[in-house]
C-alpha cells in the first residue's frame, strides 16, 4: 500500500533504497536532523498561518494549525526514539535543501506566498518519499524504526496536498500548474546537488 501511495508523488526522480541504507548508516544523525525538520514544518505552518491572501480564504488558519499540530507532534516522538538510542537533540542545525528551495521564492504579494505553499508542499512530498525508502531499508535490521518511518508518511503524503489545495485556491490552477512544474524541475535540480550524509534530504 506504501509504494502505491510513494508513486502518486509527482516528484521528477525517486531515491534509491542504497540512499537509505546510508542514511541509516548514522541513525543519530538522522534522528536530529529529523527533528529539526519536524521543527521547522511547524514553524513554516504557524508563519503561513497569518499570510492568508488579501481576500480572506475559509479554512486557512484551521489548515495551518493542523499542520503545525501534527509536525509539532512527529517532533516529540523522533525526540523520544533519539533519546531512546541514547542520543539527544543538538542546540544548532543547517540544512541546505530547504534553504537552497526557498531561496527561489519570489518576493512580495501573491507569487511569494504560491511560491511558500509550493515549497512548502514539495518539501513535505519528498519528506514522504524518503520516509518510504528508509522504512523499506530499516524493515530488515531495524523493524522499530521501519514502524516508525512507515507511520509518518501517511501524515507528510497528507500536508502535501493540504498546501497543494490551498495553493489551487489563492491562483489560477494554469497560473499554479505552471508554477509548480516549475518547481517541480527546480527540486530535482537543487536535490541532485546535495551531498551524501545521514540527512532526511542528503544527496544520492
Amino acid at each position: 500500500m506504501a509504494s502505491v501511495t510513494v508513486d502518486s508523488l509527482p516528484l521528477r526522480t525517486r531515491t534509491p533504497l542504497s540512499w537509505a541504507h546510508a542514511a541509516l548508516a548514522d541513525p543519530i544523525a538522522l534522528l536530529n536532523d529529523h527533528a529539526f525538520l519536524e521543527m521547522k514544518a511547524a514553524q513554516n505552518a504557524m508563519d503561513l498561518m497569518t499570510r492568508w491572501p488579501n481576500t480572506w480564504l475559509p479554512g486557512w488558519v484551521e489548515a495551518m494549525t493542523s499542520v503545525a499540530r501534527d509536525e509539532a507532534a512527529h517532533l516529540a516522538q523522533v525526540t523520544r526514539v533519539l533519546i531512546k538510542r541514547g542520543g539527544r537533540l543538538v542546540r544548532s542545525h543547517k540544512a541546505a535543501y530547504p534553504r537552497d528551495l526557498r531561496a527561489r521564492v519570489r518576493n512580495g504579494g501573491s507569487d511569494e506566498l504560491l511560491d511558500r505553499l509550493c515549497v512548502s508542499a514539495l518539501i513535505e512530498a519528498r519528506s514522504c518519499e524518503r520516509f518510504a525508502v528508509l522504512a523499506e531499508a530499516a524493515a530488515e535490521n531495524e523493524p522499530d524504526l521501519a514502524k516508525f518511518y512507515h507511520a509518518l508518511f501517511a501524515s507528510e503524503m497528507g500536508h502535501y496536498k493540504i498546501f497543494l489545495k490551498l495553493a489551487n485556491k489563492i491562483s489560477p490552477p494554469d497560473v499554479v500548474a505552471q508554477r509548480w512544474a516549475e518547481w517541480l524541475d527546480a527540486e530535482a535540480e537543487i536535490l541532485a546537488a546535495q551531498k551524501p550524509g545521514s540527512l532526511i534530504h542528503s544527496g544520492v
